[in-house]
């Protein structure tokens, strides 16, 4: 629960008592993890941010890491603190009233995306439970929520990352080849061109055979660069942090050898790869990605 300063009351006064604490935002796929209230401090349901109060010498970050593993039962990395609270009440628990004031930091925080259902560890403390609400829910006050969350929610803002990458448009005949994001990737299931990342100090070539190796399990030659795309949304990045995310794209049309396409064991956010017809993959019968139609739409002029 952390340390609080004590102070002497006041000539006739309540007795004076600070407390710092501090809070994470984690926000994944559209939900906010929310931490309920004890019924000694809310009979109602009344959901919080997970954190509580520093202990003595411990910095606020790594208050949030434990705090947030206290009520939730998730290890979480910390970001950037984003809102500072400060409120003063006073509070009459006992026979003795508190002029107590509050000071309250809020960082934005991230949990793996495979991380388990959240589940309160802490015993006798000062939240029962732990759960994903639906952002959308939250704001508009469907979930009965403390004034910080909402506060703290308008100040949070995903960290903005922008990646140049290389992507291959394969075709056969009548088909396209295309690779599945897996659960780890952006928009999971749904398929896009096979590519990826250009690394420090690699030509975008260079990248674009290793891609097609990992993902497909196969060699392809470059036969011209068809263009440039890019795309920017917010959404979950493989390591479970939400992003405001800016993809540049070099599309490419490659022509690869002969063989069946498979996915590398180690890819992570790959999970299948496959040839599908090409109509179906523009026409929106089958779930792709805006890049699949855009890149084909470079090639015809469509």
């Amino acid at each position: 629960m952390g340390d609080e300063q004590h102070g002497p009351a006041g000539q006739d006064g309540p007795a004076q008592r600070q407390r710092v604490a501090a809070y994470a935002v984690v926000v994944r796929d559209s939900r906010v993890l929310l931490s309920r209230l004890a019924p000694y401090l809310s009979e109602a349901e009344l959901w919080t941010l997970p954190g509580g109060g520093l202990d003595f010498g411990e910095h606020p970050a790594d208050a949030v890491v434990r705090e947030v593993h206290e009520e939730t039962g998730l290890h979480c990395t910390v970001g950037e603190p984003r809102w500072i609270g400060s409120v003063r009440r006073v509070v009459d628990r006992s026979s003795q009233p508190t002029d107590l004031h509050s000071v309250r930091l809020v960082y934005d925080a991230s949990v793996a995306a495979d991380a388990p259902a959240p589940r309160v560890l802490e015993v006798g403390g000062s939240t029962v439970d732990a759960r994903w609400h639906p952002l959308v829910d939250v704001v508009s006050g469907m979930v009965p929520t403390v004034p910080m969350v909402r506060e703290a929610l308008a100040a949070h803002a995903p960290p903005q990352r922008q990646r140049w990458a290389v992507k291959a448009l394969v075709l056969r005949g009548e088909e396209v080849l295309l690779t599945r994001n897996s659960p780890h990737g952006p928009r999971p299931g749904l398929w896009t061109l096979p590519g990826g990342g250009v690394e420090h100090g690699e030509s975008p070539v260079d990248a674009l055979h290793r891609e097609l190796a990992e993902e497909t399990g196969l060699t392809g030659e470059v036969e011209r660069l068809l263009g440039t795309l890019d795309e920017r949304f917010t959404g979950t990045a493989p390591d479970g942090r939400e992003e405001d995310f800016h993809g540049v794209d070099l599309v490419y049309l490659v022509e690869v050898g002969a063989g069946e396409p498979r996915v590398a064991a180690d890819d992570r956010t790959t999970d299948d790869v496959a040839w599908h017809p090409l109509l179906a993959a523009v026409d929106g019968t089958l779930g792709v990605v805006p890049l699949v139609p855009a890149a084909v739409a470079l090639l015809t002029g469509r």
